[in-house]
């Protein structure tokens, strides 16, 4: 708690509702293949990849149980798994083709489902809440976060 309580409000409310958010991401998933964790590891592998540690700690686990969801990727041939270039005591997981059209089509339609929620939402809110989108992603990459 901080000194301000206004602001404790602010951030108990706003820990409500990413909380909240997270029960339409994992009801998602009741619709699809692949699972939102999948979803996550599949964007943080694209490109030039990223470690299995660093994997784990955005998702806020231990490395076994990333490395159990990414040996299942990578058995569906979504993910591959190398030695990292920059350090060899790591493990880099890239993204394969395949892993690319199925993060496509999984992105698609979860945005389509997002789509059909937001559809239920006034102008004046929708307004609102692309006016709030800048400052919720600031939050995301701050220290801390």
């Amino acid at each position: 708690m901080t000194s301000d309580p206004a602001l404790d409000d602010l951030a108990e409310e706003f820990r409500e509702s990413l909380r909240l958010a997270l029960y339409i991401a994992r009801n998602m998933d009741a619709d699809t293949d692949i699972s939102a964790t999948q979803v996550s590891i599949m964007k943080m592998a694209a490109g030039e990849g990223m470690r299995v540690s660093e994997i784990a700690r955005n998702l806020g686990v231990k490395v076994p149980s990333a490395t159990e969801q990414i040996i299942r990727l990578e058995g569906a041939g979504l993910l591959k798994r190398s030695p990292d270039p920059h350090d060899s005591r790591g493990v880099r997981v890239t993204l394969t083709s395949q892993g690319g059209e199925v993060l496509q089509e999984a992105n698609g339609s979860r945005t389509a489902l997002m789509a059909a929620l937001l559809e239920q939402l006034s102008s004046e809110e929708r307004n609102a809440l692309s006016a709030a989108l800048p400052v919720i992603r600031r939050l995301t990459k701050l220290p801390g976060a």
